[in-house]
């Protein structure tokens, strides 16, 4: 199989991986909007796959990252090692998403990439001080300061329209949610931003590895196009269906919090997005909806459902580099092996469609990080309903006991 072919294959895988992201991932941006009314899910899904478009638009710094600064060398590197690395993240990313496990498209991506060129190259390849400034830093602060931004946005918000009980929207409080249009494009506009970038750093990184660019200190415009409808036609296609379950799991969200979480969520990822971070969008996301429901006065933390999403977190990007770097191994062999990997990883691909298909409308399959992070915070008024009903069982069991005696 010649270089060329495999540099075409591998821009098809880049940009398949780009459409899953973006019925993966983009769905975060209107979970809030869609919970408090605000926007109806087709509009909301609509309105994403536009923003997600325009965001690719507006910057190619972390493009540059993943085609220059994360491997140390990438005119040295085969195209073959980069379609191990797709096919890697492509996998765990339809696997965790077809399980409902909580996980990150962008953290599957780069663990693809670092396990492939792991494989073949050695340590060495991976250029990993920029790894950890670029990638492990960001991963870990931002979704910290998402949510102290949301959690002051919130109070602040409380604070304005005090009112004296919990329903009482003689404030105008519920008219937050007009805000929630604006600030939910901007989440979708952020996540074009940052996360289509990746899929154009990717292609860059082939195009160089196949000689056919020079260098990767720059992305081409077909790039940027293809990069751009590839994830906006993956929301228009998929978000719907993630979204609809996602709103149902936040319920409880306020306008008020929606708002502030939204734009704690864009103002986060835009400014990473222009410093050359690579963010994961749902981990920032879930960040803001935490700092926003704790914001909320009655707000509590279940910490056993934290640290089932943060451990998802933690897992997906060694998870990937595992994946890619056995698929290294395999297209290793040769011609063969590179035939082998792509049939197996196509017929994983189906498969795991026809059966979400066949289960669309049940919480097992269709399960989302975002609404696993919604229930992290309970309100004040679960926290009555829980005690009431707990009360209520307690009382029912006493009856029962003195009627057998």
């Amino acid at each position: 199989m010649d270089s060329l072919t495999v540099v075409v294959l591998v821009i098809a895988l880049a940009l398949f991986f780009d459409f899953t992201n973006g019925f993966h991932d983009t769905a975060n941006a209107m979970a809030t909007p869609i919970a408090t009314g605000a926007l109806k899910p087709r509009t909301a899904v609509a309105i994403a796959s536009v923003m997600n478009l325009l965001g690719a638009f507006l910057s190619t710094a972390v493009a540059t990252m993943i085609s220059v600064s994360m491997i140390n060398d990438a005119s040295t590197l085969r195209p073959e090692i980069v379609f191990a690395g797709l096919t890697g993240a492509i996998l765990w990313n339809l696997t965790t998403w077809f399980l409902g496990l909580p996980s990150s498209s962008s953290h599957a991506l780069f663990g693809g990439l670092i396990g492939a060129v792991i494989a073949a190259v050695g340590f060495g390849g991976v250029n990993f001080v920029a790894v950890i400034q670029k990638v492990l830093l960001p991963a870990v602060f931002a979704p910290l300061i998402a949510g102290l931004a949301a959690w002051l946005a919130t109070r602040l918000a409380y604070a304005i329209t005090k009112r004296s009980t919990e329903d009482d929207l003689s404030t105008g409080r519920g008219r937050f949610r007009y805000g929630q249009i604006f600030s939910s494009s901007l989440v979708a506009l952020s996540h074009g931003t940052n996360d289509a970038q990746k899929t154009m750093g990717v292609i860059t990184l082939v195009l160089v590895a196949g000689g056919i660019q020079k260098d990767g200190g720059h992305v081409e415009l077909w790039v940027v196009l293809a990069a751009a409808l590839a994830i906006a036609l993956g929301t228009f296609s998929g978000g719907w269906r993630i979204i609809k379950t996602m709103g149902k799991g936040l319920s409880e969200v306020k306008p008020a919090q929606g708002l502030a979480a939204e734009v704690a969520t864009a103002a986060t990822i835009l400014a990473s997005s222009k410093l050359g971070f690579a963010l994961s969008t749902t981990q920032v996301a879930s960040g803001s909806i935490i700092g926003s429901g704790l914001g909320r006065k009655g707000g509590k933390v279940r910490w056993g459902k934290a640290g089932h999403v943060v451990i998802g977190w933690l897992l997906t990007l060694p998870a990937a580099a595992i994946v890619g770097a056995l698929s290294a191994t395999l297209v290793d062999l040769g011609p063969a092996g590179i035939l082998i990997d792509a049939i197996a990883t196509l017929g994983v691909v189906i498969a795991i469609f026809q059966i979400a298909r066949r289960n669309a409308v049940t919480h097992q399959t269709v399960a989302s990080e975002m609404e696993e992070a919604s229930e992290v915070v309970i309100t004040r008024k679960q926290q009555a309903a829980a005690k009431k009903l707990a009360s209520a069982q307690a009382k029912a069991a006493s009856k029962n006991g003195k009627g057998k005696k």
